[in-house]
């Protein structure tokens, strides 16, 4: 068996995708004994998040057989082992976008082993491109919805019954409970929380002002490049989903300003610390 055999849908010597969950999850357990309750991914800009954990164990993506390692700079490329308000929680610090060259199911494969391991809710957040016009660079949206304009869907492919159904329902894909738990803790902390739909694309490039418009036409309120594969295959598989999305730019159609990177990240360091304590308030109120 070859490391990469594994996520090409095609291939007739296709890794068994338990078989492989398996593999990561023995080498996981040959360093720690911890079950986590919760699992969290830690989006663009968002990697200091993992500082708030009780850390029990790190371990390199590197490290871990059929992980994917990040190209992107922004992503350590760790999975965190620790304790956050109490509660037992795996961390990626870092992830994977299609636009890497990954495939969906190496870019959702940490998501199926944080299950195997115990996990049983996935806190996801991103950094993204704001749609609606009532929204401002800085501000933090919990997620209501997604569309997936992505062109692809991690559960192409032969389907393992005992992972999830062939074909899952997205009904509430976004745990209505948990969005309650996270207007509740931004209320009481005092931060302002926006809610709405994410829209997920390609990338790497940002958008034009001609997609900005349809994107926000379609129903959207962010858009980003990440995050909906992740909350698919976690839905699957039967895991309650939060996210947060942390608007860095503003893509309004007709006052579309140059933006790039380093700003993106500038704006994400910023507004970090608020996220930081909304999730771990949520975390904290969570009933696992």
């Amino acid at each position: 068996m070859k490391d990469e055999d594994f996520g090409m849908e095609h291939n007739p010597e296709l890794i068994n995708l338990k078989d492989a969950i398996n593999q990561a999850v023995e080498l996981i357990r040959g360093k720690t004994k911890f079950v986590p309750q919760i699992g969290v991914i830690l989006g663009t800009g968002l990697g200091t998040l993992a500082e708030g954990i009780n850390s029990e164990t790190k371990i390199s993506y590197k490290e871990i057989p059929h992980f994917p390692v990040s190209t992107v700079e922004s992503h350590a490329g760790w999975l965190i082992f620790g304790e956050l308000s109490g509660k037992k929680v795996v961390a990626m610090q870092g992830r994977f976008h299609y636009y890497e060259g990954y495939d969906m199911k190496q870019i959702t494969f940490p998501v199926r082993v944080m299950k195997a391991l115990g996990a049983k809710i996935l806190v996801v957040s991103n950094a993204c491109g704001g749609l609606n016009p009532l929204f401002k660079a800085g501000d933090i949206m919990v997620i209501t919805d997604h569309i997936n304009l992505l062109g692809s869907n991690p559960l192409f492919g032969p389907n393992d019954d005992s992972l999830g159904p062939r074909f899952p329902d997205m009904y509430a894909c976004y745990d209505p409970e948990l969005i309650s738990l996270a207007e509740k803790a931004a209320l009481d902390l005092g931060i302002k929380l926006q809610k709405g739909v994410y829209v997920a694309v390609a990338g790497p490039n940002l958008e034009t002002a001609a997609e900005y418009r349809f994107l926000r036409n379609i129903g959207a309120d962010v858009v980003g490049m990440s995050t909906v594969p992740e909350v698919i295959v976690a839905r699957h598989q039967d895991m309650e989903v939060l996210g947060f999305s942390l608007i860095t730019d503003m893509g309004l159609p007709d006052a579309l300003k140059p933006t790039n990177l380093m700003e993106i990240l500038k704006t994400a360091a910023k507004a970090e610390p608020l996220l930081k304590k909304i999730m771990t308030r949520v975390v904290e109120e969570m009933k696992v």
